[in-house]
């Protein structure tokens, strides 16, 4: 069974999350992405784990390894945000929305919340 990947270690969740951003890399593409990365041995060595473990998968492609995640990026993202509004958020979408709002509010731009403002009144209807 793949592990979920909040249960990650987390120079394993760096790695992992660089995979993501990615979407399919060497070792070397792997730890050129990650800010103050391990050496490539390690990073090969942890994305072994990671194959062990499920979470990513590879194909040998020229006698090189590209790495690809498991999971599709968006239940990965579903998953993770689960996790976190469990554990930070005691299960409360609204207390999420208000911590989102207060870090990233003085980035916004009135085009973001008018499209989070149509987000907010789909998700109503569809779940009436």
């Amino acid at each position: 069974m793949t592990q979920s990947i909040e249960k990650l270690a987390a120079r394993e969740r760096q790695i992992v999350e660089a995979v993501y951003r990615l979407e399919e890399a060497t070792a070397g593409e792997v730890q050129n992405a990650i800010d103050d990365a391990p050496s490539y041995s390690a990073v090969r060595a942890i994305l072994a784990t990671l194959v062990q473990k499920r979470v990513i998968d590879y194909r040998n492609v020229k006698n090189k390894y590209l790495y690809r995640p498991v999971v599709p990026k968006d239940s990965a993202q579903k998953s993770v945000l689960k996790n976190l509004l469990d554990n930070f958020f005691a299960g409360s979408p609204t207390k999420a929305v208000a911590a989102l709002l207060d870090v990233a509010g003085s980035e916004m731009s009135d085009a973001d919340y008018s499209a989070l403002k149509k987000l907010v009144e789909k998700a109503r209807k569809e779940n009436r």
